[in-house]
């Protein structure tokens, strides 16, 4: 299967946390579009986080863009300068107050591979414990939760978790362990 050709492109927002490129391409059948729009984003990481007594931390916290309170994985982007083990590692402690000494990459995927650069890496950290208080960003206000297995997958289950990349390692994870959802 050939891929599209770019003709031209150029940049219609840049930011901090992310560009738009809009992209003249041609298609393999010739088809010629001078507006297809790319979104180019850090990759991003998020994080299963798991007690030594067998209890997930999750996150509560506001989303602008739908407009509601969800519960979530830790999660966050991967800097220029670190590699997503690094960026999990940072993240959870920055966010939860928790960190391990133990980590697993379970997967990786791509949040929107059509119209989006970036892949976000699930990693698995086990045997995580409260070592520092929560260090938040000024957009950050965040809750964090100790939940029982069985609390998780109803999170998942009654779709109180929304976020497509951490349901996504969230399956992962519970199709591994081999636990029914």
């Amino acid at each position: 299967m050939a891929s599209w050709r770019v003709l031209d492109k150029k940049y219609v927002l840049k930011t901090p946390w992310m560009n738009v490129r809009q992209d003249h391409v041609l298609l393999p059948n010739g088809t010629e579009l001078d507006d297809f729009y790319v979104l180019e984003y850090p990759d991003w990481v998020c994080i299963i986080a798991q007690t030594p007594e067998g209890k997930y931390v999750i996150e509560k916290q506001y989303r602008h863009g739908i407009g509601k309170e969800c519960y979530e994985l830790c999660a966050g982007k991967v800097e220029k300068w670190e590699d997503p083990l690094d960026a999990a590692k940072r993240e959870l402690l920055e966010e939860t107050g928790y960190s391990s000494d133990d980590w697993t990459c379970l997967c990786k995927s791509a949040p929107n591979a059509s119209a989006m650069t970036n892949f976000c890496y699930c990693y698995v950290a086990k045997k995580a414990k409260k070592t520092d208080i929560q260090h938040l960003d000024i957009t950050e206000d965040i809750s964090v939760l100790e939940v029982s297995e069985e609390e998780l997958l109803e999170l998942i289950r009654s779709e109180a978790i929304v976020e497509a990349d951490m349901l996504y390692g969230l399956w992962r994870y519970f199709m591994v362990n081999k636990i029914n959802i």
